[in-house]
């Protein structure tokens, strides 16, 4: 049996603080050709995570927060957002689930755990189908992306220049 515990829980989040990302996951299925991916992610305030959809092939997503607080964006295919959801360890909204082929992101409101459930196997390669209107993790404009999600609401669109 694996235990789960809020010492494992303390010590991703310092790991996801110490990291360049600012986030960490830790996983609990016993290999990436696992047919179903359970893992908890911690992120800190200020990490970028890149709209993606889950395509090839599809799959949906389920997102639980444990710790702290996050958004949820849900974007259409030109990076208008057509939804956007707060989960809160503390609630009203601790979780939500994502249809296949959905793009998204989350943005890390304050430093929080959010426990994720996909289909698996993960391949890396094909894994996530990357929005091309958003930047590549690392470029400068990550930054102005973290910053908009944040505080953009339904029907804003990606950050120009």
């Amino acid at each position: 049996m694996k235990h789960l515990d809020q010492t494992m829980l303390t010590a991703l989040m310092q790991t996801a603080a110490a990291a360049p990302r600012q986030r960490a996951n830790h996983n609990i299925h016993p290999t990436l050709d696992a047919p179903v991916q359970r893992f908890f992610n911690a992120l800190q305030p200020g990490t970028y995570v890149r709209p993606h959809r889950h395509r090839t092939p599809p799959r949906w997503e389920l997102f639980l927060a444990l710790r702290g607080r996050l958004a949820i964006l849900v974007f259409d295919d030109t990076g208008r957002i057509v939804e956007r959801q707060e989960l809160s360890a503390q609630g009203p909204v601790f979780g939500a689930e994502l249809p296949v082929d959905t793009w998204h992101a989350l943005v890390a409101l304050e430093p929080c755990i959010v426990f994720e459930l996909k289909e698996g196997p993960y391949h890396a390669l094909s894994d996530k189908d990357f929005a091309t209107w958003a930047p590549a993790e690392g470029e400068v404009k990550c930054a102005t992306f973290v910053e908009w999600y944040r505080y953009a609401d339904v029907g804003a669109m990606p950050p120009q220049g």
